[in-house]
């Protein structure tokens, strides 16, 4: 007899729905308010924040704001109706992916809608069934979503293991040489929970050896307007930009914005604007979107003091987090994780109490993110945190350690709290 999916649903909620009831609201769904910057609102108090990817505080900039409203006022949220290929072509889209182009110094450039979307459609348009995908194991939700869709081969590596890769792509060239396809390999420029930038010089290596034929597929999420001198990423800081094949980059990170951009040689994005579905059947980005990201890349290439200003941050928050004996694991960019011992229980009361009774919120990570009796807070330094900021936030994690390693968060059950439905 067959099961009805409801019924399913009633009796598997999920890993982490199963813990809806007690978590919503609170733990998930958590609700910050007020201006976005280092200190917001959340349930009627000023927290510190570390939990908002707003790397070089764009997100209420003067001009970044004024830019917004303007484009808002002028143009509104609808226009321009209909997809890019029918009725959604402005001349302020092919701008932005000019200035995006000539700013990443690649030949050119597609607007995405969303980046989950972008990355899940670009890699099925570039791929077909005789093609083998290679791709590191801690590659972000979108990614694997978009292999999801690759009636291919596909072989994954573990997490910036050169030795593993190379088994792989030895694997994969065996297939390839098969089924007369292609390799495409796929991994991060800055790995968004650990922080440590993605092998690509090592992986360009392979290719520039003449071991492996492949082309290299990198997202760049959050090493866009974050490393590199210039600003261009993770291909830029370790010396390999222009050897990337296919470059991913989000407004959602250092631009504080929604959308994302593909930049490739001229026919493989002119490929991407004829095959990309999410693209070819979605509404066009909205104009003030566009605008205002014009404005944000424009202050993100005219004024490094932001980029900077996150740096002085990150480096003060990682090496006074490493002097008083936490663990930050190899993270090699803004993204700092701090590594502590304990089960779930434990975790929701410590993080329950950093925000209860300290004032600080930042992101908790557990299993399966990492491995099981492993806490992870992540903590998102931007250029609009202060030095103070630092200082108070290393001072309280000293304190809850403590209380950590005696065993004062211990509990048969997660934190309870009362947290407003509506």
């Amino acid at each position: 007899m067959a099961q009805d999916i409801f019924d399913k649903i009633k009796q598997n909620r999920g890993p982490i729905g199963q813990f809806a009831k007690g978590v919503h609201g609170y733990f998930t769904f958590p609700k910050l308010e007020g201006e976005i910057g280092n200190k917001m609102i959340f349930r009627g108090k000023e927290c510190l924040v570390w939990s908002v990817n707003n790397y070089l505080g764009l997100a209420n900039h003067p001009e970044v704001r004024e830019a917004d409203a303007k484009a808002a006022a002028d143009w509104g949220m609808a226009y321009p109706m209909g997809s890019r290929m029918m009725t959604g072509q402005t001349s302020e889209h092919e701008a932005l992916e000019n200035e995006i182009s000539d700013f990443m110094e690649m030949e050119d450039t597609i607007l995405l809608n969303f980046g989950y979307q972008g990355m899940v459609s670009a890699i099925d348009a570039l791929v077909d069934r005789n093609d083998v995908i290679v791709y590191d194991s801690e590659s972000h939700a979108c990614i694997l979503d978009g292999m999801r869709l690759h009636v291919g081969k596909r072989l994954v590596f573990q997490h910036n293991d050169m030795e593993s890769f190379d088994k792989q792509m030895e694997r994969a060239t065996k297939l390839a040489d098969q089924t007369n396809g292609g390799i495409l390999v796929i991994t991060e420029g800055v790995f968004g929970m650990a922080g440590d930038q993605g092998k690509l010089k090592e992986i360009v290596e392979f290719r520039k050896s003449g071991k492996y034929d492949f082309r290299l597929f990198v997202d760049d999420a959050h090493g866009f307007g974050t490393v590199g001198e210039k600003g261009q990423g993770s291909g830029e800081e370790q010396g390999v930009h222009q050897e990337i094949d296919v470059l991913f980059g989000t407004f959602a990170k250092s631009m504080a914005s929604i959308g994302a951009f593909i930049c490739a040689k001229e026919h493989i994005v002119e490929y991407l604007r004829y095959n990309m579905r999410s693209q070819m059947f979605a509404k066009s980005l909205p104009m003030p979107l566009v605008v205002g990201a014009r404005k944000r890349l424009e202050l993100l290439r005219t004024n490094p003091e932001h980029k900077n200003n996150l740096w002085k941050i990150a480096t003060a928050l990682q090496e006074g987090l490493k002097e008083v004996g936490f663990d930050i694991g190899v993270t090699n960019s803004a993204v700092t994780p701090v590594f502590l011992k304990g089960n779930l229980a434990e975790a929701t009361n410590m993080t329950f109490d950093l925000r209860e009774n300290y004032n600080i919120f930042c992101s908790i990570v557990i299993y399966p993110v990492v491995p099981k009796d492993v806490i992870m807070l992540r903590l998102i330094p931007t250029a609009v945190h202060t030095l103070e900021d630092v200082q108070y936030t290393i001072d309280t994690f000293v304190k809850v350690k403590e209380k950590l390693d005696k065993g004062e968060y211990k509990a048969e059950e997660l934190a309870a709290v009362e947290v407003d439905k509506k």
